[in-house]
């Protein structure tokens, strides 16, 4: 379509004022897939949108643009007008066979690795920061933290599989009151395990992983930090950064567990020490983003930290670019607040030349989003620079009851409790079975289930019935050729194929718009069908040339559903 638009510009139909405006207009068209079958494989409103600025009737337009269409694009293709002036083109059964050698054809077999059929070049040139999981070093993963995990890397996969240049990245949250609530926890374990009778501090930390720390920490230090009281205000440095590696540590094991690493992990303490929040807020300042006023607090609400009771403070205007309300950047007692470390962190990930930043966050952060990118506008002048995925909640099931506590945790579930009791595979799978914007119920036992009611179980199974059958082929001693394609003539037969050419495009789509659970229900869809195809006919029929035929279809729908699941990070088994 784009080339029949090209020549009728080339050959003078357009020109001057009347042709510039047709132009802008052309990048504007769509070529979708209609929901309705009968009105074919694809269709596009182009003749509909360049109408007005070709002055021409729409029909008249598409007839245009059908003449110009290269004849060689157009083999195997039947076309028509529909209504006020749709293009419709219907892919006749020999074009869609061709598919399946193209994805028979791509580098790396079936055999061994994912092929490269549904990648494309279309993100060439953009440097992508990926920033997910981030959860405080405070203490173990919880499931929300793992769908966040699960739903940064599969963004950053299919990113990469459209080739974009990709970095992930993990940001520590390693200064702050929420650190000195953990070193005041430590303390007070560890004064436990000394056979000390000690009050704990009222905003303490009650899981058992404390104590886990407080015994490390003994078993390294002795008792040399007996005489520290356990209401310090300050815990000591050494105490609190033992408690944070110790924590990272198991935070990178779970991450490891299912596959997950970065390229970066950002400590907020960096931008302190190095000056990285005053430089920050000079930038701002040299552009009259700042001035000191008064915040009130919201109505019904005490003045917080981050609020003075009606003293000056300094403030962002980020009211200018659509936040509610201009915000604070230095608390009462003249530190920082979490937003100016918040400004100046994204501050530097802007400097380091990335054409997008992703963060992914829980949903609890929605409120946060207008006022972060609010400042990235304001340091950076680019107004989309930053996207926020947001990730709701999971809700864990197990005997049809919810799970909602863990005794390691003290107050929640941890992903590693539920990675030991399903594994990986299910946990991504099914973290992704929604958008991210929607809650997930996760069912324990159902996710555990060898059944076709489990969805990774589902898609995993019909990658397996390819290689059962690539079995029963060597075991019976069968042929092993492609075979006719032209014996390909049922009906499913041709959905299936129809579906297996879709790939591409969901992953470009689900890529694009950061929705990853587009490529599971692509999935779901795809084993559904191939399942009802494989129950419905006989796959090493008698005849040679349908056998090879068929069985070539197979083989281009195990690629397919490898690279998906490749994509997603789940296994591609080959026994069930």
């Amino acid at each position: 379509m784009a080339r029949a638009l090209e020549q009728l510009t080339g050959a003078g139909l357009l020109s001057g004022e009347l042709g510039e405006a047709f132009l802008q207009r052309s990048a504007d068209f769509k070529v979708e897939r209609p929901r309705d079958k009968a009105h074919g494989d694809f269709s596009t409103n182009a003749a509909l949108l360049l109408a007005r600025p070709a002055k021409m009737k729409p029909r008249d337009l598409a007839q245009r643009l059908l003449d110009a269409m290269p004849s060689e694009a157009m083999h195997g293709v039947r076309c028509e007008i529909a209504g006020p002036g749709f293009i419709n083109f219907h892919f006749a059964p020999e074009r869609l066979r061709t598919l399946i050698p193209r994805i028979l054809n791509t580098p790396e077999g079936i055999r061994e690795n994912p092929s490269a059929y549904g990648r494309s070049n279309r993100g060439a040139g953009e440097r992508v920061l990926v920033e997910f999981v981030s959860a405080n070093p405070t203490g173990p993963m919880h499931v929300g933290h793992g769908r966040g995990a699960v739903t940064g890397d599969v963004i950053a996969r299919l990113l990469s599989a459209i080739g974009c240049e990709v970095e992930r990245e993990y940001y520590i949250n390693d200064a702050g009151a929420q650190i000195d609530v953990l070193g005041r926890s430590v303390l007070y374990r560890y004064q436990e395990c000394l056979g000390r009778a000690v009050t704990p501090p009222s905003d303490y930390y009650p899981g058992e992983y404390v104590i886990d720390i407080a015994r490390a920490l003994l078993e390294r230090d002795g008792a040399r930090w007996s005489g520290v009281a356990v209401e310090v205000v300050k815990p000591p440095v050494e105490v609190i950064d033992f408690a944070i590696e110790w924590v990272m540590r198991e935070i990178r094991a779970d991450l490891n567990s299912m596959g997950i690493d970065f390229n970066t992990w950002f400590r907020e303490r960096t931008l302190h020490a190095g000056g990285g929040i005053q430089r920050a807020l000079d930038h701002l300042s040299a552009h009259d983003w700042l001035y000191e006023g008064v915040l009130e607090p919201p109505k019904g609400r005490e003045p917080s930290g981050e609020e003075n009771d009606g003293r000056m403070q300094l403030l962002f205007r980020s009211s200018r670019l659509g936040d509610d309300t201009d915000r604070p950047l230095l608390k009462a007692d003249g530190t920082p607040t979490y937003f100016a470390a918040d400004i100046a962190y994204h501050f530097d990930k802007a400097r380091r030349g990335f054409t997008r930043l992703i963060d992914v966050w829980g949903a609890d952060h929605g409120g946060y989003v207008k006022r972060v990118q609010a400042a990235i506008e304001a340091m950076t002048g680019q107004k989309d620079l930053l996207d926020v995925v947001l990730t709701q909640m999971v809700n864990l099931t197990q005997g049809g009851k919810q799970v909602r506590m863990s005794k390691r945790a003290g107050t929640f579930v941890t992903l590693r409790e539920v990675l030991d009791e399903t594994g990986s595979d299910a946990v991504r799978f099914w973290f992704l079975g929604r958008s991210s914007g929607a809650g997930v119920d996760f069912d324990l036992d159902l996710a555990k289930s060898r059944s076709n009611d489990n969805p990774v179980y589902y898609v995993q199974y019909a990658h397996a019935r390819v290689y059962s059958l690539e079995r029963k082929l060597q075991e019976r001693k069968l042929s092993d050729e492609q075979g006719d394609l032209e014996r390909l003539t049922a009906d499913e037969e041709l959905q299936l194929i129809r579906l297996l050419g879709q790939f591409p495009e969901v992953v470009e789509g689900a890529a694009i718009s950061r929705e990853p659970h587009r490529l599971t229900y692509y999935l779901s869809d795809l084993a559904a069908l191939f399942h009802g195809y494989y129950n419905q006919y006989r796959i090493l029929d008698e005849d040679p040339a349908l056998r090879g035929a068929r069985m070539a279809l197979v083989r281009a729908t195990g690629r397919v559903i490898a690279n998906g699941l490749d994509l997603l990070g789940v296994s591609a088994l080959k026994n069930m």
